[in-house]
């Protein structure tokens, strides 16, 4: 089957092994071109494989991909031309400026001189960073390393924009700094596939989000769409004591799932208030004393519980591919 060039992404059976570990078990995965695309999955789900995988740094076993309607394994230099890549750590120069980062990985990208220099003035634009173009990198706060590394992959004009978890360690300003640059540049036309470890991040920033769980797909839609496959509300209890969570999640029903971080114990529910009630009473009579206790929307870390089994992404240690 010939790649669909209307296709920014298209996995068909993909494998990668590693020994006896399958990180990728036969993904199909595909993302129409002209939006931000957000993977999420738990550790060890195969995010960072397949971004490698896409990107040429890792070569798959079986299946077909293809990026931009350019086959993978067969074109890779291709590819390689028509991605910009950006990883959870800054791959900068501190001992340069921002302006001369730019300029160096716009030659690389085969630019002439005058070329690169106006490459790198439309992104230092693009990302608020003019003012610090001429600074030194090595004095610019994380947030500014990671703007600067995102105009790094942007600089070569790329079609598709890979980012493996940017806002990683990032403190929340500089994370939300770093959404408003991702939103302007897919304001402007730029596509984008974002792994993240931050469920409210994908919630944000993505038209369409995939889940994958053991290297493969288990869902994909729309925030509001992923939410709706729950089709039910939820009550969310917060416990007093927390040596009561077991005891609470008991008198909530088999569907109780319990976070012990935030003392936390939630359960949907399908008769909305009066579920609500019905919950109260049966904590009350099990004498277990709550903080709070409210009944809402499903959330994205509903469904990544419900589809996965596991509480959250960004509760999990970073992924690291073999």
């Amino acid at each position: 089957m010939s790649p669909d060039p209307d296709l920014m992404i298209e996995a068909r059976g993909l494998h990668k092994h590693f020994g006896d570990v399958r990180a990728l078990d036969g993904l199909d995965l595909t993302a129409e071109a002209g939006q931000v695309f957000a993977i999420l999955g738990p550790n060890g789900a195969g995010k960072t494989t397949f971004i490698r995988a896409i990107s040429t740094l890792t070569r798959f076993d079986s299946g077909s991909l293809s990026v931009c309607g350019i086959d993978v394994a067969r074109h890779p230099k291709q590819v390689r031309r028509a991605i910009g890549l950006a990883g959870q750590y800054a791959a900068v120069e501190p001992a340069l400026t921002g302006r001369e980062n730019l300029r160096m990985v716009a030659r690389l990208f085969g630019h002439d001189a005058s070329t690169a220099t106006r490459a790198a003035d439309i992104v230092l634009e693009q990302l608020g960073l003019t003012d610090a173009g001429d600074r030194l990198v090595r004095t610019y706060s994380g947030g500014m390393q990671r703007r600067l590394d995102l105009g790094a992959g942007l600089v070569g004009a790329p079609r598709l924009l890979l980012l493996d978890e940017p806002t990683t360690g990032l403190d929340p300003r500089s994370r939300n700094d770093l959404w408003l640059a991702i939103e302007d540049l897919a304001a402007r036309g730029t596509d984008v596939i974002l792994t993240t470890q931050y469920l409210d991040e994908a919630d944000r920033l993505a038209d369409t989000i995939a889940i994958i769980d053991h290297g493969r797909l288990v869902a994909s839609g729309t925030g509001d769409e992923l939410k709706s496959r729950l089709g039910r509300d939820v009550v969310d209890v917060k416990v007093h004591d927390h040596e009561n969570l077991e005891r609470a999640a008991a008198a909530l029903g088999p569907e109780a799932k319990v976070d012990l971080e935030g003392c936390r114990v939630s359960v949907p529910v399908a008769g909305g208030p009066d579920e609500l009630v019905a919950a109260i009473q049966a904590l009350g009579a099990a004498d277990i004393a709550l903080d709070d206790v409210a009944l809402r929307r499903p959330t994205l870390d509903d469904v990544f519980l419900a589809l996965t089994g596991k509480k959250t992404v960004e509760k999990q240690a970073e992924e690291v591919a073999p």
